[in-house]
Order: C-alpha cells, then sequence, then structure tokens
C-alpha cells in the first residue's frame, strides 16, 4: 500500500520518526517516535496545512510516497478511539493513547481516522518497530505549497 507525507525536503527521506520525537504529535508524547502518514497527496497537504503557521512554511518541501506492508496494519476505528480524540489541540489523552501503541510496538502501521476529515485514514508508522525496515520510500517530489490554502 501506498502513503504520502509532505514536509521539509532535507527530511523527506528519513524514517527515523525523530520530528516527531523531539516534538511530539496528535497521537504521540515528546520522546516517542511517530512517521505520521496519509492515505493520499490531498489529505497530506491538508494534515500539514493544518499543523503548521503560514510564516513557518519552508520554501523547500516535498511529497514522500512510502509503501507500507499491508499485512502490517492494524486497523483502528472511530469507536475504539478515546471520547476526546477530536478535540484541538491534541489532549494529553490522545497523546498517550497513541505513545502506548507506539511503545508497544506490536504494530509497525497503525491505521487512524483523519480528525479533519474522518472518513478518510491517516496512517501512523512506528520506527521503534522490529520491521520498520520494510517501509520503502517510494518517491519524493518537491512540492510547491499554495498559499491561498492558509489564507483568509
Amino acid at each position: 500500500m501506498l502513503v504520502f507525507r509532505v514536509g521539509k525536503t532535507k527530511y523527506a527521506s528519513d524514517l527515523t520518526g525523530e520530528g516527531a520525537r523531539l516534538y511530539g504529535g496528535r497521537w504521540n508524547n515528546k520522546m516517542i517516535g511517530c512517521i505520521y502518514t496519509s492515505e493520499n497527496r490531498a489529505l497530506a497537504v491538508l494534515e500539514y496545512t493544518v499543523n503548521v503557521n503560514i510564516d513557518d512554511i519552508p520554501r523547500s518541501l516535498s511529497i514522500t510516497t512510502l509503501e507500507i506492508p499491508d499485512k502490517k496494519i492494524k486497523l483502528l476505528k472511530e469507536r475504539e478511539l478515546p471520547g476526546d480524540w477530536r478535540n484541538s489541540p491534541s489532549p494529553s489523552t490522545i497523546k498517550d493513547y497513541g505513545s502506548k501503541l507506539l511503545l508497544a510496538a506490536s504494530e509497525l502501521v497503525i491505521r487512524i481516522p483523519s480528525v479533519i476529515i474522518p472518513a478518510e485514514f491517516n496512517y501512523l508508522i512506528n520506527p521503534m518497530h522490529i520491521e520498520c525496515k520494510k517501509i520503502k520510500v517510494i518517491d519524493v517530489i518537491d512540492f510547491v505549497f499554495d498559499i491561498r490554502i492558509k489564507s483568509a
């Protein structure tokens, strides 16, 4: 299966989850690595957009296409998530929930509904999983962020 992520070109092929480990994310606490991806390019752009200030968008962005093994995906349904999973900013209960899943390292990839469009999905890749080397970078293309997405 192919998944996508938008990020700084400098880190486009980085599969360590270091950015999420250093800064935390919706589904992980600081010091817990995670690679955030989406099921399509458009959702990856939307997810990136809601998580970045327009003044912080770098000029050098890329969309990375990753291949993940279909049989290594834990499918989480909305009813399995904590009740406050859609709250913004992300509550600690969500970070703790996701961190617990990642630390268990029993799943290479976790599919979760997008907060933006719950009928579409994001895929959390666990860089601590023993089989993380099965994740392959298929393509990295330059991406020019259209500021109309963030302008009022």
